[in-house]
């Protein structure tokens, strides 16, 4: 039996076992899709994976910059685009930045983000039900849905217990 990935890992998880993981679920999936998990594709995923926080794209340039030359915004958006449309990123619109994701769904999947305001770290829960019943009022009312995304700010159960 398989254990569901905790929304919010502990502070004190193995998170070099976490970014293997996900590093193995990423090649994975470019695999079974014939896509190239390229070396600057890897990089920016692993730049994404040093933290569960939401990184914003010059952040991420500069986590690179940390082991190479530092590289050139217009080839990490390329990067994070490929990332985004093969399931192993989100962008988290309000804080116009990228979260590393290891689940096992497609770029389609309606999820929920919750954001921690105390520690910044972002879960991710299933939202299927909830973005299908807004994008259905949204074209009840004749509006024409291109993106729904949940992003519900708090903190979370690490950050109450230590409050």
């Amino acid at each position: 039996m398989t254990l569901a990935k905790p929304t919010f890992p502990a502070p004190d998880h193995d998170h070099g076992r976490c970014t293997a993981e996900a590093i193995a679920h990423a090649e994975q999936v470019c695999a079974k899709r014939a896509q190239k998990f390229t070396p600057i594709r890897r990089q920016v995923l692993q730049a994404l994976l040093s933290s569960h926080r939401p990184l914003g794209a010059y952040e991420v340039i500069d986590e690179l910059a940390k082991s190479m030359p530092r590289p050139a915004p217009i080839t990490v958006y390329r990067a994070l685009d490929f990332l985004m449309e093969n399931g192993l990123v989100h962008r988290i619109e309000s804080r116009n930045a990228f979260l590393a994701c290891a689940h096992d769904h497609d770029a389609t999947a309606m999820v929920a983000f919750l954001i921690c305001d105390h520690c910044g770290s972002v879960g991710e829960i299933p939202a299927s039900p909830v973005a299908q019943s807004l994008n259905a009022a949204a074209r009840a009312s004749g509006f024409l849905p291109k993106l729904s995304v949940v992003e519900i700010a708090g903190t979370c159960a690490h950050c109450q217990k230590a409050l």
